[in-house]
């Protein structure tokens, strides 16, 4: 018997109550006037202000993933996979973002960690047992998820700099300092690398989520040398194994095209 889109009915209405609710606020703060993003704490790793667009990307997204739940593909994986840790990973980012943007940075720290517990949950549940098998699937499960991996990596890490680190304008950057920069920006590309040998055609969202705020680091990290050119060989570093991520996802889909054709019959019947 086909699925009803009755089946699961309290999940998937908790889901979109969880979206507009939590995961939906993020998009108001980063597209306000007033936005959050441009007030936090300045560290030695604090990316660029437009780095945190990347949310308002995720969460358009994940609209779609709360509309194709309905869906007898997307109830599989979201409904039947995911589950309720859907909804824990929204109520845990929402308290992260509201602790971040009141300068709560430690329990924010503490925080972070939870979300990318939640995200690392779902992303191995979508990416070990749950096989694309439409475009539904890519734009709205595999998609989405990827780039939130590769974004809390990057969150953890700046979270971490915001609750421990060293105003950037009141502190000038000593050796620690640097040595702890160049460990997370050395850590951040070694994440994009790890996501571009994931399978063999890599994990392309994730790596660019990861590309894009080292390049993002290193467009606001001006006021020391020794940090803004460490960050630009890591951002081209990290690039290039955005090249590898997709240059391996055209190999995939061009060797799916030609197993499709090697199976087509020679002569028409």
């Amino acid at each position: 018997m086909a699925d009803s889109w009755k089946d699961g009915i309290l999940l998937k209405i908790t889901n979109i109550i969880v979206y507009f609710l939590f995961l939906g606020s993020n998009i108001y703060t980063v597209t306000s006037p007033s936005s959050i993003y441009y007030y936090g704490k300045e560290t030695y790793i604090t990316p660029a202000p437009w780095a945190f667009l990347i949310w308002s990307l995720i969460h358009l997204l994940l609209l779609g993933t709360v509309i194709y739940q309905f869906f007898p593909n997307g109830k599989k994986t979201i409904v039947d996979g995911i589950s309720w840790r859907f909804p824990l990973l929204g109520i845990l980012n929402a308290i992260y973002v509201n602790l971040w943007a009141t300068h709560h940075y430690i329990i924010a720290f503490i925080f972070a960690l939870f979300v990318s517990s939640a995200v690392t949950h779902i992303y191995y549940i979508v990416k070990k047992h749950h096989v694309a098998e439409s475009w539904g699937d890519e734009l709205f499960i595999h998609l989405p998820f990827s780039l939130y991996h590769g974004w809390t990596t990057v969150l953890v890490v700046v979270t971490a700099f915001d609750a421990f680190g060293v105003n950037r304008l009141t502190h000038h950057a000593g050796v620690w300092t640097k040595v702890f920069v160049f460990l997370a920006l050395f850590f951040l590309e070694g994440t994009a690398a790890t996501y571009a040998f994931s399978t063999p055609e890599g994990d392309l969202p994730a790596s660019i989520a990861v590309a894009w705020s080292l390049w993002a680091i290193f467009a606001h990290q001006t006021s020391d040398a020794f940090v803004h050119w460490s960050s630009l060989v890591f951002a081209i570093l990290a690039l290039i194994w955005v090249f590898k991520g997709a240059f391996g996802l055209y190999g995939s889909r061009r060797g799916i095209a030609l197993s499709d054709e090697e199976r087509a019959p020679l002569v028409g019947s």
